[in-house]
């Protein structure tokens, strides 16, 4: 990436000329000058001793990120097809690098900026959601999407559903050691804190591993700040800064 040479422009005021240009000459600012200065001197019957001496420096180029500028540029649209295309087909952003997940998170930043007024009261949050992407693997899953987690259970699928007016149903499907199909899901009650954060309290999970059905734990809650939504995109952000997010299944209406 190519970049033009910056340009430093230097004024100084209220100086003896003459006994500047004997300094400026005195010393060596380089053994090759690539700068220039040009010196505006005052008819001697202007009344002023005020002199004025402008320099310009070339200084080497400097290679200079423009991801975030180019981001800007582009439309609501654009921008979430590039969130998709960085999420999809990563095991919700397992595999994606630490820069990678920088460039998500600078993406949603982005769009984040397009999204709706009161975004909890919009209508387009209820329906059925896959959960595509978060920045930290565990937080969607829990122990099952562990390092440890991960080499047992294979996520299949990974569902958030939000019903009117106020019930929320995860749910994460996987197989166990490759041949034993399972999932855990959870029920939980959508509370309004203000016009972009919601809390969920969840019940008990219920774990179904083959023929097996069984409650465990306890009630568990979270705190989501909803920060764009659309017909196809819904982005999240936990109250621990995990970014989600959540693209509408095709199934729903």
């Amino acid at each position: 990436m190519a970049s033009s040479p910056s340009l430093s422009l230097i004024s100084v005021s209220s100086v003896n000329t003459k006994r500047l240009i004997t300094q400026l000459n005195s010393v060596s600012l380089n053994p090759r000058p690539q700068h220039s200065a040009v010196y505006h001197h005052r008819p001697s019957n202007f009344k002023s001793s005020r002199n004025v001496i402008s320099s310009s420096m070339s200084f080497p180029a400097q290679e200079v990120s423009t991801s975030t500028s180019s981001n800007s540029l582009l439309r609501p649209d654009e921008l979430a097809a590039s969130i998709f295309s960085k999420v999809m087909q990563t095991d919700r952003g397992v595999t994606l690098t630490k820069e990678e997940h920088l460039q998500v998170a600078e993406l949603t930043g982005e769009l984040s900026k397009y999204c709706v007024d009161s975004p909890v009261t919009c209508p387009l949050i209820f329906g059925e959601w896959d959960v595509v992407y978060c920045s930290n693997p565990t937080s969607p899953g829990g122990g099952f999407r562990s390092g440890l987690g991960r080499l047992v259970f294979k996520t299949n699928e990974m569902i958030q559903v939000v019903e009117a007016p106020d019930i929320v149903r995860n749910k994460v499907s996987f197989s166990a050691l490759g041949f034993l199909d399972g999932e855990v899901s959870l029920k939980g009650k959508l509370i309004v804190l203000d016009e972009k954060w919601i809390k969920v309290v969840f019940e008990s999970p219920q774990l179904k591993i083959g023929s097996l059905e069984f409650q465990f734990g306890g009630e568990s809650e979270v705190q989501l700040e909803i920060t764009y939504i659309d017909e196809k995109l819904r982005l999240g952000k936990g109250s621990r800064g995990s970014v989600f997010v959540f693209q509408r299944r095709k199934s729903s209406p």
